[in-house]
């Protein structure tokens, strides 16, 4: 079935969204596909800007600001590079700057939130996250190089403030607080990997290495299929987006649950 064409304002986004339950005061975790939206009119401003009308001066909204590039050409990171390069990235890779450093592939709305006035960003190297709103600097203000997912993260923190997940236009694949999950769950297979980024530390940039653990999407979507379905969650429709508007902290202890019941 082909999407109709369809034009959506400010007014049109505040609208759909309050439909989908998010309202004021809230903290929610914003994970979007601006195109599957349709055509908004002003793109990811007006998406931002709407999102922040609803929550207000008392919400908060966060969103991914990944640098996943700023690791380890080993890993695949740089499959453009061939091997012999390698060396070469790893002394000149730029020192993640949270002012100024891209994200990398996490859309065009993630990418204009991270530098919106007043947005406060977290200093991991590779995977960062943005915040605009009441809890922002509290969101932000710690993120470990190593424990990059787990006990306060900035998705835990997320999780103490008893936020959402709001996923536009995209599903669990992309849901990162499932990674939080992950580190919570007792399951065999859990591994620990090292990783490195280049950071500025006194000024100086360095090539560190850090131990973190191995995180794994690949039954993200069966996941959510399964939590869809046993917690009757509702796809709302905002636009031409399927949109999903979801408690984080039920979400996570069900997953966990179902993390170490499904992986060996």
């Amino acid at each position: 079935m082909v999407n109709e064409r369809v034009i959506l304002t400010k007014k049109d986004l505040i609208q759909q969204f309050k439909s989908c339950g998010v309202a004021e005061g809230q903290t929610i975790f914003v994970h979007t596909s601006l195109k599957k939206l349709g055509f908004v009119v002003g793109g990811a401003e007006t998406l931002i800007r709407a999102l922040l009308e609803i929550v207000g001066k008392e919400g908060t909204l966060m969103m991914p600001s990944q640098t996943w590039k700023n690791r380890d050409p080993s890993t695949g990171v740089h499959q453009e590079a061939p091997e012999e390069w390698w060396p070469i990235i790893r002394q000149n890779w730029p020192a993640y700057d949270k002012e100024v450093t891209p994200s990398i592939t996490m859309g065009i709305v993630a990418e204009m939130f991270r530098k919106w006035p007043g947005a406060k960003r977290t200093n991991h190297p590779a995977r960062s996250i943005a915040a605009v709103g009441k809890h922002s600097e509290y969101i932000t203000k710690e993120h470990d190089l190593s424990n990059i997912f787990g006990e306060n993260s900035p998705l835990d923190k997320l999780y103490k403030l008893d936020g959402y997940v709001l996923l536009i236009g995209v599903g669990y694949e992309k849901n990162t607080s499932l990674h939080l999950a992950e580190t919570r769950a007792n399951f065999s297979s859990k591994k620990f990997k090292d990783e490195s980024s280049a950071i500025m530390i006194d000024g100086e940039r360095k090539w560190v290495l850090y131990s973190t653990q191995a995180v794994n999407d690949e039954d993200f979507v069966r996941l959510g299929s399964e939590y869809d379905k046993e917690k009757n969650i509702k796809v709302h429709k905002v636009g031409n987006a399927e949109v999903r508007f979801i408690k984080q902290k039920p979400m996570v202890d069900w997953v966990v649950k179902w993390m170490e019941r499904n992986r060996k």
